[in-house]
């Protein structure tokens, strides 16, 4: 599965289109994980 999208990234993209969406992974990561400690913490 990882190694078919990194195929394709690796073809058709430059290493700047790579950073843009590890960038975004991380952005979404960083909402996500936050969203779940202040959900969780205590008020």
């Amino acid at each position: 599965m990882f190694d078919s999208i990194d195929d394709q990234s690796s073809k058709g993209s430059s290493s700047k289109e790579k950073m843009m969406v590890w960038l975004g992974v991380a952005v979404v990561s960083i909402l996500l994980f936050g969203g779940l400690y202040l959900s969780v913490r205590p008020a």
